[in-house]
């Protein structure tokens, strides 16, 4: 049989200007050598074992930055390795048996942390924070500021007292990873540069799933695709702060996409002042307030075909009064809503389905099960340049609320099937206030409003 050691002893002297023997025709084994990690340091080899307390910690980092200044990946063979303050250097390359090698935090600071390098890679580990302590300097068990290239795969990242890992203006890829048990945050990401975070299974976290956030609005490219996530909590309180599986801010030309997401005590998709943000083929389940939220000062998002089963609201694209504006909204399933949210509301409250404001198409959506509006057209007078067509309401008190506050702006709502809303297909309101019969039934005497070939059951 081949094994890494003659593979990698013939690329060796394939390099060296030799060639292996030739084969007799005919037969096809090899001779059996042993096998080792070729192109790695084993840490065994260099004092580090498992079940040393942390004062090999000073030893591991001598051996980080040894293999570092080599270009060479370091190895670590399973077992648990207690370890601390950690200062990882340029071109750190850290791996282990996955599942089988856990580094544990063992207090007094920091546990991995590194600043203005250009490579860091993670892999195949478990990394534990034991719910120890972490110094004011750092904001997760694995801090990484200004690094060009973050590679974290494969690793199990728990127990942090903060965060599990944090980025500051950072890129590269966090990818197949398991976050778990933080305290605030499984991922907080700001001022990234083309971060891409896929595939990653993030659950049982005090204050949030995966944060992009920045600190000044702008271009960030981040893609948050793939990803699992469950059970976040808000044990920070507020309205929306907090508790939300994934949460960008001021991150403008990011894609959601293809995530699964249930059991967040808020939203389980909150963008927040993030222009040209796609949120699209997304599952969001048992959302304690709005499941997908476009909010602020953003202009272009693209919601699309997400599925949303449980909320107390299901997608809001709002706050024009806040520069918020242009989007698309097609083609998304909404249901089973509730009308109790996580705080008391002094707004329009909870309980619809989809609401709108301000330059906004809404097509080919089903509405089933919203206990107060199926649709909401604007606020007050923030309403402008709306376009509801070809959508579904089923079993809703009222089908579509319309703002016909005098200041409000135009609507169209044509083609679309409104059933089982006993209190009206089409009402116009005053903010909360309902103030007309059923305009689906007769003509509109609002001349902002068009409503045209809509059907009734």
């Amino acid at each position: 049989m081949v094994t890494r050691r003659f593979f990698l002893s013939g690329l060796g002297l394939g390099a060296a200007g030799f060639t292996a023997p030739a084969v007799a025709a005919g037969n096809t084994r090899l001779p059996i050598v042993d096998v080792d990690l070729r192109g790695s340091i084993d840490a065994s080899a260099h004092g580090i074992r498992p079940g040393a307390d942390d004062r090999k910690s000073k030893a591991f980092e001598k051996l980080l930055k040894d293999a570092a200044t080599r270009n060479t990946p370091v190895f670590l063979p399973p077992g648990d390795y207690a370890i601390s303050n950690i200062t990882l250097p340029d071109n750190t390359r850290l791996t282990g048996v996955p599942g089988a090698t856990r580094i544990v935090y063992g207090g007094g600071g920091h546990l991995f942390a590194a600043d203005g390098v250009s490579r860091i890679e993670l892999a195949n580990l478990v990394i534990d924070g034991a719910n120890r302590w972490l110094g004011d300097t750092v904001e997760g068990l694995v801090h990484l500021s200004n690094v060009a290239n973050v590679v974290i795969e494969n690793c199990e990242i728990q127990g942090s007292s903060k965060t599990a890992v944090s980025l500051e203006r950072s890129g590269g890829r966090i990818e197949r990873n398991k976050l778990s048990g933080a305290a605030d945050y499984a991922l907080y990401a700001v001022e990234s540069q083309d971060l891409s975070v896929t595939g990653n299974q993030v659950f049982d976290c005090g204050n949030g799933g995966i944060l992009v956030h920045r600190w000044q609005k702008g271009r960030d490219g981040t893609i948050v695709s793939g990803n699992r996530i469950a059970r976040i909590s808000a044990t920070r309180g507020g309205t929306g702060e907090y508790g939300n599986g994934i949460n960008i801010f001021r991150a403008d030309d990011v894609m959601v996409t293809n995530n699964h997401v249930s059991g967040c005590a808020f939203s389980a998709i909150r963008s927040n002042a993030g222009s040209n943000i796609q949120i699209a083929g997304n599952t969001c389940l048992d959302s304690g307030e709005t499941a997908i939220y476009s909010e602020f000062g953003f202009e272009g998002a693209i919601v699309n075909g997400n599925l949303i089963d449980g909320a107390a609201n299901g997608i809001l694209i709002v706050n024009f009064n806040e520069g918020g504006r242009l989007a698309t909204v097609t083609g998304n399933v909404v249901r089973n809503l509730k009308l109790d949210g996580p705080y008391i509301h002094d707004g329009a409250g909870f309980g619809f389905g989809i609401a709108v404001e301000a330059d906004t198409v809404v097509s080919g959506n089903t509405v089933e099960n919203a206990p107060k509006w199926g649709l909401m057209l604007g606020w007050g007078p923030y309403m402008r340049g709306l376009v509801v067509s070809g959508n579904l309401v089923r079993k809703s008190p009222v089908g579509c609320a319309v703002s016909v506050v005098e200041e409000a702006g135009s609507a169209l709502i044509s083609g679309n099937i409104f059933d089982d809303t006993p209190d009206g297909a089409i009402v116009g309101y005053r903010w909360n206030e309902r103030t007309t019969d059923d305009l689906a039934s007769e003509s509109s005497s609002y001349a902002h409003l068009t409503i045209e070939r809509n059907r009734t059951g």
